[in-house]
């Protein structure tokens, strides 16, 4: 294989992970509890949901891919510099990119899925790069209080960045069951609250967020696959409600359907909008943009914010047809594009 052709299959090493068929020790790796309604004792699963994709499928993808070219960088025009803290009843979202976003909420400073790495890989020579520079420096960063962690995959749980992180501030860090082991194997120092769906958890008084289903799956290795848990969130402060969506497919509307009736009436949704392409191996996983316009209708939230694209590359589609592709749905489905925006690094959000 040649050095380019390395390179290519290691960003996809993730996918390689989701359809990897190998068996491993019995019980999970990373988590011990009883079964439940998306747990059997050893793997997690999406109830009611579909499989991913076979290691033939993923092989049939990587022979017969026909990627559109991405340019060297695409920076984006906006840049942020946040306040220390907002007001007790204020709620103002920076865009950091790929899917980091810092709300700040109720005088909180929170971070979703933060990754300040240069590459989404477990080495730093080859693996999917940044094509822009984080829409808030490091530097910028005011102190922060809480991080959430959505599930495993190398572009949302960044061991780097979370060491530097806790370095820095020691937040408290909330993830999903199971993520917590593979976080203190490589680091011990760092504390982490591991939740199941359902579980709830106070930050500070009045603000609490609360753990989601998501339709999605996990792996770290080749032989891990659905060992730890993956997660959506909603955080919730007097007056305030953000639902962050993590890493989701579809997957029929269901779990988008049951967080509607369990928390009606929220500000503002996160969606992931892009590593949607091709459609037959990525649905499962990732939604595009018609799905998630179509789950901002199910959730009814007042705003929506689109994410997931134009960082990494990941999958088939260019870099600037995941917003495209959602003023077209948001066109079709008659939705004026104000309430839903396709955000770029550095671009703010204030209710």
């Amino acid at each position: 294989m040649s050095r380019r052709g390395f390179i290519q299959l290691s960003g996809s090493l993730p996918f390689l992970s989701a359809a990897s068929r190998a068996n491993s020790a019995p019980g999970s790796f990373y988590y011990r509890g009883p079964p439940s309604d998306h747990f059997d004792g050893r793997r997690f699963f999406n109830p009611g949901g579909e499989p991913s994709r076979s290691f033939v499928d993923f092989l049939h993808w990587q022979l017969t891919k026909n990627s559109v070219p991405w340019p060297e960088v695409y920076p984006s025009p906006f840049q942020d510099r946040p306040p220390l803290r907002v007001g007790k009843r204020d709620l103002r979202i920076s865009f950091v990119g790929h899917s980091t976003f810092l709300i700040q909420i109720a005088g909180h400073n929170i971070l979703t899925d933060p990754i300040w790495s240069e590459r989404a890989s477990p080495v730093p020579f080859a693996g999917p790069r940044r094509h822009n520079p984080p829409g808030i420096p490091f530097e910028s960063l005011p102190q922060i209080d809480t991080v959430l962690i959505s599930h495993n995959h190398y572009d949302h749980l960044d061991l780097p960045t979370l060491a530097r992180l806790w370095e820095r501030d020691q937040p408290r860090i909330v993830a999903p069951l199971g993520n917590d082991t593979i976080i203190r194997a490589q680091h011990p120092e760092i504390a982490v609250t591991a939740l199941d769906w359902g579980d709830r958890f106070a930050l500070a008084p009045g603000l609490q967020v609360l753990v989601e289903a998501a339709h999605h799956w996990s792996a770290r290795a080749t032989n891990d696959r659905n060992h730890a848990l993956w997660a959506s969130f909603v955080v919730r402060a007097r007056g305030h409600s953000v639902y962050f969506a993590g890493d989701t497919g579809y997957g029929g509307g269901r779990h988008f359907r049951a967080i509607a009736a369990r928390h009606p009436r929220l500000d503002v949704a996160l969606l992931p909008i892009g590593a949607y392409e091709p459609r037959w191996f990525m649905a499962p996983n990732h939604m595009n943009p018609e799905e998630a316009v179509r789950a901002f209708r199910i959730l009814k939230a007042k705003f929506a914010l689109g994410y997931h694209w134009g960082t990494f590359r990941l999958t088939d589609e260019g870099v600037d047809e995941p917003p495209q592709d959602l003023a077209t749905a948001l066109r079709a489905q008659g939705i004026s594009v104000r309430r839903f925006a396709a955000m770029r690094p550095g671009q703010v959000w204030a209710s």
